[in-house]
């Protein structure tokens, strides 16, 4: 009796949601041609999309800095991409945090460390954005404008910095985020590390990658970056990275390369 009514008032509280953060058809069509990759469904999954797009807006609280002035299709297009990692595993991934804060452009932030000679030495760190446990997560607007466009195929900020939330759950910032059954960290770790190995050995040897040399900076790094190739650019990371494509396709229960455009 007491599941029963609880399922009940949690269908009413997500209807009462999905009224107050109803994306209207217009917004919705025109987010979706900004950015194609959002369009790589079925009819089925595009509608939990937008159902979890309204959801995702209605839960989190958005914020502006730097003179920039918050719109509905701003606000709705990060909601979109930022829903793509958790399609399958639901919104409540993201519950650890709350606040998202959206810049104009690329911020300056003043980073501190210790090195091994023991002294503290101060560095400028350009940053399209930021995820830190607990949040908020940081975006360059200007960063998530260039989701989906040709001449930066797999790039995608939101994508990036939300795998960072997901591989942040645990409070550890490692490039392993909550698995699933039957995918144990052992597992995950032998196929992530291979890759990053040799993903950072093309790197120093200036190779041409279908992901972002900033992936081979660290393995926490190398996962987000994967993880936005896996969503925008699919072709690219399975036809480089095969093995953790298909670990992404177990994780995140999806599979973009079935549905995106042959390259």
């Amino acid at each position: 009796m007491l599941s029963s009514l609880w399922r009940s008032w949690q269908r009413s509280r997500e209807a009462a949601a999905l009224r107050r953060r109803a994306i209207p058809d217009d917004l919705w069509k025109r987010t979706l041609v900004r950015f194609p990759f959002l369009r790589w469904r079925s009819p089925e999954e595009q509608l939990e999309l937008r159902r979890l797009t309204s959801l995702f807006l209605d839960r989190k609280e958005f914020s502006a800095a730097g003179g920039l002035r918050l719109t509905d299709a701003i606000v709705v297009s990060i909601a979109a991409q930022a829903v793509l990692p958790v399609l399958k595993l639901g919104l409540a991934r993201y519950d650890g945090f709350v606040g998202i804060v959206v810049h104009p452009d690329q911020v300056v932030a003043r980073r501190n460390v210790q090195g091994d000679d023991g002294l503290v030495h101060e560095y400028d760190e350009t940053l399209a954005g930021e995820a830190v446990q607990g949040g908020p997560v940081m975006l360059s607007w200007r960063d998530v404008r260039e989701a989906g466009r040709p001449r930066s195929p797999g790039y995608n900020v939101v994508v990036h910095e939300f795998a960072h939330v997901l591989d942040l759950a645990d409070g550890l910032s490692d490039g392993v985020p909550g698995l699933p059954a039957g995918l144990t960290r052992a597992a995950w770790l032998a196929v992530l590390e291979a890759q990053y190995d040799a993903f950072a050995r093309r790197v120093d040897a200036e190779e041409e990658t279908a992901l972002d040399p900033y992936g081979a900076s660290g393995i926490d790094e190398f996962f987000a970056v994967a993880s936005e190739s896996f969503f925008v650019n699919p072709h690219g990371l399975a036809a480089e990275h095969a093995p953790l494509y298909e670990m992404l396709a177990r994780l995140y229960l999806q599979d973009p390369r079935a549905l995106a455009p042959a390259p």
